[in-house]
């Protein structure tokens, strides 16, 4: 199975949809003159979901997609690849510093 055919396996799983990928685009996330984030992203139109037509998708860490991936979908403020990287982000911080009180 293509590292693809994983991500889209994923989407299946998360939203219950099937999907067509349609680009891999290069996304660097600074925060205070650092690099905090920096991969592809995978793009993918949505096939019948309810709320959305696209959701962008990655391998966390590097790691195969079936152990983590982040799945983010198309809506609201949530319009490109550097979005949903950046709210999986705030989102990821925002857990850590939960775990942390």
């Amino acid at each position: 199975m293509s590292y693809i055919e994983e991500l889209q396996d994923v989407i299946r799983k998360l939203h219950g949809v099937e999907s067509k990928h349609v680009e891999s685009i290069r996304v660097k996330e600074v925060f205070q003159d650092k690099t905090v984030w920096e991969g592809v992203v995978e793009v993918f139109d949505l096939i019948g979901h309810p709320k959305t037509h696209r959701a962008y998708v990655w391998a966390h860490d590097g790691e195969r997609p079936k152990e983590s991936s982040v799945a983010v979908l198309h809506i609201g403020p949530i319009t490109s690849a550097a979005a949903a990287v950046r709210a999986a982000l705030i989102q990821e911080f925002r857990s850590l510093g939960t775990e942390e009180n």
